[in-house]
């Protein structure tokens, strides 16, 4: 099981009182100006890397706030946990 250490709540927890929101730091088109293959990549496609990756996850069971993670997914390692709207992490 993962701990993850919620950066609002200062605390770490395990995984089961987390929901995995996806992918990090995606950018959303415009809805007034994007291609239908623009909606499509922006809702259906996600990076899959082997190693480090951003995620956002959601502390459903504490405070109940996202927060934007970096893990390793070969390791399931967290690397570092942050608020939304803070820089990300240098890569280790």
């Amino acid at each position: 099981m993962l701990l993850i250490r919620c950066p609002y709540c200062q605390m770490e927890r395990p995984e089961a009182e987390f929901k995995y929101g996806g992918q990090a730091h995606l950018t959303r088109p415009d809805p007034n100006s994007a291609s239908d293959a623009e909606w499509t990549d922006y809702l259906y496609f996600r990076a899959n890397p082997k190693g480090e990756f951003g995620e956002r996850w959601r502390h459903s069971a504490g405070c109940g706030r996202f927060f934007n993670c970096r893990r390793d997914t070969a390791s399931d390692r967290i690397l570092a946990t942050y608020k939304i709207g803070e820089s990300r992490p240098a890569a280790g």
